[in-house]
C-alpha cells in the first residue's frame, strides 16, 4: 500500500513538474532613470523605499545613470545588489 501511494505521489509530481515551467514568468522590470522611487522599490529586491530614493536622488543630482553597474555610486547599493538584480534593471 505504501508502496502505491509513493508511485502515485511521484506520478502526479511528474505530471504537475512541466506546468511549473510552461509559461515563462515575465520578470518585472524597472528603468532607474524614469521610474519613481515607489516602483524601484517594489520590483528590486533588496532596496527598499529609502534606498530607491537615494537611487532618484542621485540621478537627479548627476543625471541618467548610462549603465546598470553605475548604480554601485549610490550610498548604500553593493555590487551584490546590483548582480542580483541586473536583469531587472533597465537604463535606457
Amino acid at each position: 500500500m505504501r508502496k502505491l501511494i509513493s508511485m502515485l505521489f511521484l506520478a502526479g509530481a511528474m505530471l504537475a513538474a512541466p506546468l511549473a515551467f510552461a509559461v515563462p514568468e515575465e520578470t518585472a522590470m524597472v528603468n532607474v532613470n524614469t521610474d519613481d522611487a515607489a516602483t524601484i522599490a517594489e520590483v528590486l529586491d533588496g532596496i527598499g523605499l529609502t534606498k530607491a530614493e537615494a537611487i532618484v536622488r542621485y540621478r537627479e543630482a548627476n543625471g541618467a545613470f548610462a549603465d546598470v553597474y553605475e548604480l554601485v555610486n549610490v550610498k548604500g547599493i553593493g555590487e551584490k545588489t546590483v548582480l542580483a538584480n541586473v536583469e531587472r534593471i533597465e537604463v535606457e
